[in-house]
């Protein structure tokens, strides 16, 4: 649920290493944008290897979100400004507010609402309910609810979750 505040915080560095790194040595403002463009090259790897082929997770559940028009703004800022001050202040923050906007296109599809079985859902609650995985707290409260566990000795389903 804190994606869109945590990824962003966390992914400017690597991108920051490398833009000082080109910029540094050879004055050149592409340093975040090959970064970010390698490690999403990467993550797409890793997806389509070890969680579409491996584990047989559908795609719209391991898609990965992309920051390369971040990088892009946080490239042309240093590139405008010459200046790392400036940079980090007004790049890094815009770096990390353009995060939602760009990914919404990708992930916007499962906030559509629909009606199954007289519930409103979103698209994105009704795949998660279809395709149960294993590691997910609803499961987890499926199988076994809090302190009920103890209750008699064993484990305690919780109806509620099934309606």
């Amino acid at each position: 649920q804190f994606w869109v505040t945590v990824t962003p915080v966390v992914s400017v560095c690597y991108p920051g290493a490398v833009m000082y790194y080109f910029w540094t040595f050879y004055r050149q403002p592409f340093g975040a944008t090959l970064c970010l463009t390698g490690l999403l090259v990467g993550k797409w790897i890793t997806i389509v290897f070890a969680w579409y082929w491996w584990a047989n997770f559908p795609m719209n559940f391991v898609m990965p979100a992309t920051m390369v028009p971040s990088a892009l703004i946080l490239d042309c800022v240093l590139l405008l400004t010459r200046s790392w001050m400036l940079t980090a202040i007004f790049g890094v923050w815009a770096f990390a507010m353009i995060f939602y906007p760009e990914n919404y296109f990708l992930f916007g599809y499962s906030k559509q609402p629909m009606v199954v079985d007289g519930q409103l859902l979103s698209l994105g609650d009704y795949m998660g309910f279809t395709y149960v995985r294993t590691g997910t707290p609803e499961y987890i409260r499926i199988i076994e609810v809090g302190s009920l566990r103890t209750f008699g000795g064993h484990t305690v389903w919780d109806f509620r979750l099934l309606l």
